[in-house]
Parts: structure tokens; sequence; C-alpha cells
């Protein structure tokens, strides 16, 4: 979901503090249910067992296995007239790719996944997701008003001046209308798809079972497809609670600014007063995603754009706890204003204390080019290595060596492939199994790839102060006086 942002108002609005209640609630016409705060269980996440699989579920694996058969061998048949267009293994690529688009919201969000994880699927099937990252097709607008209405508990026409029946985007879960709050502000609202959450449920449940049954293949093994569909379901499954959805993307936007900086970065603000269980109202802004910036343009400094937004994600990953899960090309936006915007807040991920710890450890080594025997302590606190009959400082060799070169590289450079292939090199000296936390934050860190390669070449986003300076302040101040470099604000 990506082209709603383009024709956002720029209204700018301090940030409020809401712990539940909204702060000015006296606005014309009707409000939803969420205005006078959150009521008890609202944010509470359904998680029906992912490991069930009755008929539903059965017959919708029939469904699929044949839907993947017949796009597959028809993609292939297609090769054979016209083999020169690009290999059999691409032809298959895109087949299964038709067959995702044909299987609807479940697996196009599968193919997105994809997508933005190349090092974790063969080259060819990311490729060919790729496209899946644009939108998919809407759904009626009487089927939004609808679910709006029983929502919010009013009339359209009582909750807004006006509102756009042809929407501006759709995607895997939800779509979004513009709309005019009857105090003039432009906002748009992002409404769930009606029956969406049982549909997924059923086909996730279907994708878990394929997944446990590809492992039988060592590839498949080592991805750990059966965690790729749990970190899909967990997700789902939260995105699928608007008001969770809601709450999260209002505490990131409150998070930015506690250092009392990051002024060139910004999240819409939250209509509490128009949110209910499937419908968010926010702020509209007006801008276009990062990756269709061209350097050079206008005289932007597109290296210090990547800078400012990575800044502020960091911050969220290892200070704040709460961080964007899904920074994809559609979620990262330059505003007409000049700030950047991090948008769409369906997917968001938080370590455990003990990972963030974790973490920290691993960019502070790196950042300051310290003794990687600190990381050691945090590798224990999380009982992996702890019965090895080897020294901290033998751990910490084994990290530097694994990723301290991964830590230093241009960002550009950086391969989520060789993130993974660290990480399972470490379990099996250590003989545990990949830490998923890690493996969710290097699948963030890929996301940003695309960005860099094209407007921050020769960035290394380990070797930034800049990007650290609220992360590590006593270690930065240090090392920017000693070496007489100001940071941008």
């Amino acid at each position: 979901m990506s082209a709603w942002w383009t024709e956002w108002g720029q209204v700018v609005h301090e940030d409020t503090l809401r712990e539940g209640v909204s702060d000015e609630p006296d606005l014309a016409g009707p409000v939803g249910p969420y205005a006078n705060g959150l009521p008890p269980g609202a944010l509470a996440v359904e998680t029906p067992a992912l490991d069930r699989f009755g008929p539903a579920e059965l017959g919708r694996a029939v469904v699929v296995a044949a839907a993947l058969i017949a796009f597959v061998v028809w993609a292939l048949l297609r090769w054979t007239v016209r083999p020169r267009q690009h290999s059999l293994v691409d032809a298959a690529a895109h087949g299964t790719v038709d067959a995702f688009e044909h299987l609807g919201p479940t697996f196009v969000k599968l193919g997105q996944l994809i997508a933005s994880s190349p090092g974790l699927f063969p080259v060819a099937l990311a490729d060919a997701c790729l496209r899946m990252l644009d939108d998919v097709p809407t759904f009626p607008s009487d089927q939004a008003r609808a679910v709006i209405e029983e929502d919010l508990g009013h009339r359209i026409e009582e909750m807004f001046a006006s509102f756009d029946d042809v929407p501006l985007a759709a995607a895997s879960v939800a779509q979004v209308h513009g709309c005019v709050l009857r105090d003039g502000r432009r906002a748009v609202v992002k409404v769930q798809r009606p029956g969406i959450a049982q549909r997924m449920l059923v086909d996730l449940r279907a994708a878990y079972m394929g997944a446990k049954l590809l492992q039988i293949f060592e590839f498949f093994r080592i991805a750990n497809t059966p965690g790729i569909i749990r970190d899909l379901y967990n997700a789902t499954m939260t995105e699928l609670n608007a008001a969770v959805e809601a709450d999260r993307q209002d505490r990131f936007r409150r998070n930015i600014s506690v250092f009392g900086d990051n002024a060139y970065v910004t999240v819409p603000e939250v209509y509490w007063q128009w949110c209910g269980p499937r419908v968010i109202c926010m702020e509209r802004l007006q801008g276009k995603p990062l990756d269709r910036v061209v350097p050079g343009q206008d005289d932007l400094d597109t290296a210090l754009l990547v800078r400012r937004g990575v800044k502020v994600w960091m911050e969220a990953v290892l200070c704040h706890g709460p961080f964007h899960g899904d920074v994809h090309a559609g979620n990262l936006w330059l505003l007409d204003d000049g700030r950047v915007a991090l948008l769409d807040f369906g997917i968001v991920g938080e370590l455990p204390g003990k990972w963030r710890a974790l973490l920290r450890e691993l960019f502070r080594a790196a950042l300051i080019e310290g003794d990687f025997t600190a990381v050691a302590q945090s590798v224990r606190a999380l009982g992996v290595a702890a019965d090895l009959d080897v020294d901290d400082a033998a751990v910490g060799r084994q990290v530097a060596e694994t990723f301290g070169p991964l830590l230093g590289q241009d960002v550009g450079e950086l391969r989520l492939s060789e993130l993974i292939g660290g990480l399972v090199a470490l379990g099996r000296k250590w003989n545990t199994s990949t830490p998923e936390e890690l493996v969710l934050f290097g699948k963030q860190l890929g996301y940003f790839e695309r960005y860099a390669t094209a407007l921050a070449p020769g960035w290394v986003l380990g070797r930034d102060p800049f990007v650290f300076r609220n992360i590590f302040p006593d270690e930065v101040a240090i090392r920017t006086a000693e070496s007489g470099v100001s940071l941008p604000d």
C-alpha cells in the first residue's frame, strides 16, 4: 500500500501525549468508540492455534496446491513458446507469483515478505515477487462504508465533511479512502476487508502445514520455513486488530521526539475520535517514496535523508522497543516539506530486552572499533554458548569474525544472505539454532539496501556516529569532540 500517501495534505500537528484519552475532544459531529480512550481489552490480540488442520484447511491446501501447479505449468508452457525472454527458473518463479495473486490476500502478503527478504529465498522468486509490493485489487466502497459505520456507530455523512468512495490504494488486509473531517482537516481512513480475519487464518494454517513438510529439504530447513510462517501469522493476527496498529503508530510518533531532535522525521498523527476495531483514521501527508527521489535533484542531500530515517528506526529498535517491521520501499517517504515520514504500521516488531542488549553491544563494538569481548556477556545472557568451555574473549573473537566485517560494510553492499549465513555459522559453532529475533532485525536491514545503494553510496551504518547519537550519547560525544566533526540535525 503506497499510492495512497501521494496526495496527503501538509498539515503539521504537534505531538500530543495520549494514554488512552483524547486531549481535544471538542470536534464537530459524532465520534467513534475510542474518542475517550481505549476500552479494556481493545489491545488484546486473538491468536487461534496455528497448527490446527481441519476440513477447511485441507480444502484450502488442495486449492493452493492446484493453483500453484496450474500456474507454474502454464508459465512453463508459455516459456517453451518464447524461451528467450527469461530463463526456465524465472518462468517458474513468475508462475508462482501468478498463483499467489490468484490465491488472494494471504499469499499476496507472503509474496511481499519474499520480495522484501531476498536473502532467505531463491533470487528468481524474490525478484518475481517484487511486483507484489504494488497495490492489490480494491473491494467495493459500499463494503468499506459498512465496516466504518459498524465500527464507529454513525453514518459516514454524519462523521465526515466528505468521503471519497474511490479508494486511494489497497493492500492485502485493508484499503484506504480519503476524507475531510468536519473541522476541515484532511485525513485518510484505513479500513479492513470484510471477513478477512477468518480467511487469512485458514490460509496461514494451510501454509504452516506445507512449510513443515518442506523441511525435508535442507534449504527450507536452514531457512526455517515454519518460523517464517509463524512470524507472518503473528504479524497478521496483530495487524487484524486496528487498535493495536493505531496505538503503535501513535507511540512511535511520540518516541521520535523523546531525545529532543529528529525534527526532520515524522509519522502521521492518529485521529482517535474516528478509529475502531477495524478502522484507523489519520493525518494526511504529501510526498513520494524515497526510492523515487533522484540523487542530486533540487540540491537534496539524499544520503542525509536515508541517515535520518535509519537513525529514528535504530533508536526505536535499541531504545524504545517497538520498531517499524515493514520498511519496504513504499513505507519510507520524502514529504514535500523536506521531512522523512515512516508510514503504515501494520507490522511492528519488538525485540526482547536481552536481544536488544546484544545488538547494542554489537553496534557499540563496531562504532568505536572496540573489543567484541563485551558482546560475549550479552551472548551468554541469552543462554547461547553458556555451556561452552571457552572464555569471553574466545566468544568475542567468534562474534567479531562474523559480524565485524558486516557491520563495517557500506550498507549498499550489505546482503541479508551474508547476515543469515553468519548467524547460521555461529549457531553451528555453539550447537544452537539460528536466533529468530536477530534474523528479524537483519531482515529489516535488508530493506535499507535499495535506499542506500541509490541515495547513500559508501555510507556505513555501523560506523556512523550520527545514527547512534542518542543510543550511545557519551561515546559519540567523545568521538565527535576528538575528531572535530559536527553532526547534522
